[in-house]
């Protein structure tokens, strides 16, 4: 099964994670490689005690713009790109998704 892969992420970091997020498999259509888009979005957040927070204080809504990375990979790469990406990721809870995608 393909999953769609959704990140957001720093304008700083975006780079890092798109290398990793391709270094560990995804982004591959047919015969194309590498294969992602990104656009900024703006990113918002509160962070709760105990969160020690990239961006912001805890306690206080949080609110910036950041990038969202799309690609896709295969059901077997998805552990693999999800531990890729968070090394190369800055917050401490970075947000991946994996979505199934439909293939008729």
């Amino acid at each position: 099964m393909k999953l769609k892969i959704e990140i957001s992420v720093p304008e700083s970091h975006a780079d890092a994670v798109i290398e990793a997020l391709h270094a560990s498999g995804a982004g591959r259509v047919g015969e194309y490689a590498r294969c992602s888009s990104v656009w900024k979005v703006t990113g918002r957040w509160q962070p709760l005690p105990g969160a020690r927070p990239y961006d912001g204080e805890v306690g206080a809504v949080q609110q910036a713009e950041e990038c969202r990375i799309e690609s896709v990979c295969d059901e077997d790469q998805a552990r693999l790109v999800r531990d890729a990406v968070r090394k190369a990721h800055p917050y401490e809870e970075a947000v991946i998704h994996f979505l199934p995608l439909y293939e008729p």
